[in-house]
């Protein structure tokens, strides 16, 4: 009952954010404070914009939601963290095939492939003798038609780029240079999928059922390489048929990187929130004050024993300024009495705790900002918490039995 009241009273005190994908200031405000207190705090401008262009450009404002499987976090240990980037495509962990193939390409036609440029195999266990000189001329003149054969029907299509599951040995690569078709070999199954579903294009198992028709199309294909390491990557941009977008963060060491990732998911989470629900209600636990005091006033019209249980709950709730206080080395008791009395007073459900000392204890002017969608989660989940453990009877440990 009192976690319902403490629920009801934040929709009265939340405000509403403008949700605009032209102009996403309140959305960049807001994950700005969820990453201020995250160890990439140092950067966190950049990585707040990006988890904001990265929801915005999947998010559905039809049906209020957000496809969290079109945004894909990849992450390379080494460089700074400034360097983490935002693509809206496919960053594939392979490079082109030739070290002299170039390094970008534009308007590209993709060929995506899943069989290998070699010459046919027999499927059973064969044995090839080879007696004389004209012999292996005729073997490897043989090889050179047949892997020709293949690069022509790849550019008649009018592929810029081929896509290969399978490798192919150095003359094929040789071959594959001078005909100016710059290729990618090893790529894996699931990211052949991925780029096919982004490109549009189809994967092909056989180089005569290869048209043009079949061809996936990207505005930009480029190679990316990491300072003196020899890692190098492929990102493909520009894609027409997809609105999946790949976060790229880089990070000195490995661990790092792994905080990276889950403070970029929790700005994901808050700024998908904002699209479901735009209401927000202020942090510094001015939210946690302001419900504090409904709740006692609550307790106050109830006659029964349970205004016992509202009181203690408004206590529960005001551990979160007090404990915000004495982390700031304010003295926790006066500055949680002095915000309580001046919301009252001046009926401002904003006033918090001035952790950063700024001159101001409205967190609407120091942009401190929290959902309202998890807010009330945070209530309610603390909530069945508790309950679920006062529902236990008894604790039985190994050494009791």
């Amino acid at each position: 009952m009192a976690a319902a009241c403490a629920v009801k009273h934040l929709d009265t005190i939340a405000d509403t954010f403008t949700i605009d994908p032209k102009d996403t200031e309140n959305l960049v405000r807001t994950a700005k404070t969820t990453l201020g207190s995250k160890i990439i705090n140092k950067c966190h401008d950049q990585m707040a914009k990006i988890a904001v262009d990265a929801v915005m450009s999947v998010a559905d404002f039809e049906t209020k939601d957000v496809n969290f499987e079109l945004i894909k976090v990849e992450a390379k240990v080494g460089g700074r963290m400034e360097d983490s980037m935002l693509v809206k495509g496919v960053v594939v962990d392979k490079d082109f095939s030739h070290p002299q193939m170039p390094k970008e390409l534009k308007d590209v036609s993709l060929a995506i492939l899943t069989c290998p440029f070699e010459p046919p195999k027999p499927k059973t266990k064969h044995k090839l003798d080879v007696e004389s000189v004209e012999d292996y001329k005729k073997l490897r003149e043989y090889e050179k038609e047949t892997f020709e054969k293949m690069v022509a029907q790849v550019k008649d299509t009018g592929a810029t780029l081929a896509i290969c599951q399978w490798g192919f040995d150095d003359e094929a690569n040789h071959l594959l240079l001078q005909r100016e078709l710059p290729a990618v070999r090893w790529v894996g199954g699931p990211e052949i999928e991925l780029i096919a579903i982004a490109t549009g294009g189809r994967i092909v198992p056989r180089f005569e059922e290869l048209t043009a028709e079949k061809l996936g199309t990207a505005g930009r294909v480029k190679e990316l390489s990491f300072g003196t390491t020899k890692d190098k990557m492929l990102v493909i941009e520009e894609c027409k048929n997809s609105k999946a977008v790949t976060i790229f963060l880089r990070g000195g060491t490995k661990m790092i990187i792994e905080e990276a990732k889950r403070s970029m998911h929790d700005a994901l989470c808050v700024v998908r929130n904002l699209v479901r629900d735009n209401r927000v209600v202020y942090g510094g636990g001015a939210a946690e004050i302001s419900c504090a005091v409904a709740v006692s006033k609550e307790a106050d019209t109830i006659k029964t024993i349970e205004q016992y249980a509202f009181r203690a709950f408004a206590d529960a709730l005001e551990s979160v300024p007090l404990a915000l206080a004495e982390n700031c080395g304010l003295p926790p008791i006066k500055t949680l009495t002095e915000i309580k009395a001046r919301q009252i007073s001046e009926k401002n459900p904003a006033l918090g705790v001035n952790c950063m000392e700024l001159g101001t204890s409205d967190m609407k002017e120091q942009s401190v900002i929290e959902t309202l969608h998890s807010k009330k989660s945070q209530i309610q989940l603390a909530t069945q918490l508790v309950k679920m453990i006062l529902k236990i009877d008894d604790i039985r440990s190994p050494a009791d039995m």
